[in-house]
């Protein structure tokens, strides 16, 4: 996603850079998965039923709610901005940890470094919640139901995956010009309609989408567990 190469590539970096940095920058999109998740679903919901007792239509309410919380998740960016730094070769030398990582970013740099990327995180965070709650309430209106717990499991996983693999195809190029802006430290900041041209320019439209097929396996798999754990939790709490 970052220089753009194919996976045979992107296996050798990661060969000759060795085993110890397989999983460097693994505790950031730990930390910022689990709050934007809880912001996600907490804010969506606070922010939907309002809306629906005032008489807002359900669709303009759904959509409203969706881009509140996806707007307030873009506030644990500096989680996103440390792993891209820690995950880039150049700076290896440079961060310990995450912890580290932070404490330069912001003594050296200032707090606004930690915001680097902030515009596509935005337009993909609020579109993308849009897409996931109205596809995902489709589905559960439209699905057959199951009487076993095992069963309705099973079908908010698949309804879940085969969304969250889709909404993370459409998205991609943002998170490719996300990453490509965050992987510079300090100086100008760049706009996102120039990082967007440079990387069309550079790589064309095809190459924006390397890496794709390995994004939305991973999606797959991550959102189906997030839908079914959150429907069973939901169900069985409340």
């Amino acid at each position: 996603m970052l220089h753009g190469v194919d996976v045979g590539n992107a296996a050798g970096q990661l060969s000759s850079e060795g085993f110890s940095y397989l999983y460097r920058g693994m505790l950031p999109p730990l930390c910022q998965k689990t709050l934007s998740l809880s912001i996600m679903f907490g804010v969506y919901e606070e922010c939907r039923r309002p809306l629906e007792n005032a008489n807002v239509p359900h669709y303009l309410s759904k959509a409203i709610a969706s881009m509140v919380a996806g707007t307030v998740e873009a506030t644990l960016t500096p989680f996103e901005r440390v792993q891209t730094l820690l995950q880039h070769q150049h700076y290896h030398a440079n961060f310990k940890n995450m912890i580290h990582a932070l404490k330069v970013v912001g003594v050296s740099y200032g707090f606004k470094e930690y915001y680097r990327g902030l515009v596509p995180v935005l337009l993909r965070n609020g579109p993308s919640n849009v897409f996931f709650f109205f596809l995902r309430d489709e589905a559960n209106y439209h699905l057959p139901h199951h009487e076993s717990w095992w069963g309705e499991t099973s079908l908010q996983f698949v309804s879940g995956a085969v969304i969250g693999g889709f909404i993370s195809t459409v998205f991609y190029p943002l998170n490719v010009v996300k990453v490509h802006v965050q992987s510079t430290l300090g100086g100008e900041f760049q706009k996102f309609t120039s990082a967007l041209a440079e990387l069309y320019k550079t790589r064309g439209l095809r190459n924006m989408y390397r890496g794709v097929h390995m994004n939305y396996t991973r999606s797959f798999i991550s959102w189906g567990v997030i839908n079914a754990a959150y429907e069973f939790h939901k169900k069985y709490v409340f």
